[in-house]
């Protein structure tokens, strides 16, 4: 695979041998942004579970305290007054039968996260062939699922994301844009890290941890050294 002239060059600032510390790593990452638009960085750890068993699955979410700098758009399934709550926090798209129906019938995908009450599930749980692949699919674990819609939709707003297994056994996470600078995304990093490590599961053996790695939409990976993506230091330290 040939890569243009922006990507080589920032690949020679990247040790492919060495394994940073996080904080180091994200100021490389920084220093990589070559490309015209405020790049995404993007955070890829590989685990030692096997997700083909129930009891490894690794799955939630966390609110990252710099958000994402994307404008989230929320979907909520809700009647009434939790309908209501939701639209005074901001929610983008609110609606009941006529908000499954237009997912159904015209294909309607026009949001980044839905959220739903739990009396709504028995009519959302309809759409899981067409949510569930695009990951819109609320859930319990994800804290979409939930009573108190108007959270959801701040937290959402916020810079909340799910991290869940591939069938790999990696975990693919955006925690900002290259635009943060060093200490914002180490501290995203950070939270993003102590949430994975929080939801070890009790059937893991050995090393929980096996690789990370950090990466640019456009530029190269960098590798972190696993024994340090759990005590993040500030880029100040």
């Amino acid at each position: 695979m040939k890569h243009g002239k922006k990507y080589v060059n920032s690949a020679k600032l990247v040790d492919k041998s060495k394994l940073y510390d996080p904080a180091e790593a994200l100021d490389l990452a920084v220093k990589t942004a070559t490309a015209k638009f405020d790049e995404t960085v993007e955070v890829h750890v590989r685990l030692g579970v096997d997700s083909r068993h129930a009891d490894q699955q690794v799955r939630g979410a966390v609110v990252l305290p710099n958000g994402t700098g994307k404008k989230v758009r929320v979907a909520v399934f809700a009647k009434g007054d939790m309908a209501k709550a939701a639209e005074e926090a901001g929610a983008d798209i609110v609606g009941a039968e006529d908000l499954v129906a237009r997912i159904q019938d015209e294909g309607f995908l026009d949001f980044d996260v839905a959220v739903a009450a739990p009396n709504m599930m028995g009519l959302v749980g309809r759409l899981g062939k067409v949510l569930g692949p695009r990951g819109l699919m609320p859930s319990p674990k994800a804290g979409t699922v939930t009573p108190d819609v108007a959270k959801a939709v701040v937290d959402a707003k916020s810079g909340k994301i799910e991290y869940r297994l591939d069938k790999t056994n990696i975990i693919h996470c955006p925690i900002g844009k290259a635009s943060f600078g060093t200490q914002k995304l180490a501290e995203n990093f950070k939270a993003l890290l102590d949430a994975i490590v929080k939801a070890k599961p009790a059937a893991t053996k050995g090393q929980y941890i096996r690789s990370c790695a950090v990466a640019l939409t456009m530029g190269p990976g960098i590798k972190i050294n696993p024994n340090r993506v759990s005590s993040v230091e500030s880029a100040e330290a």
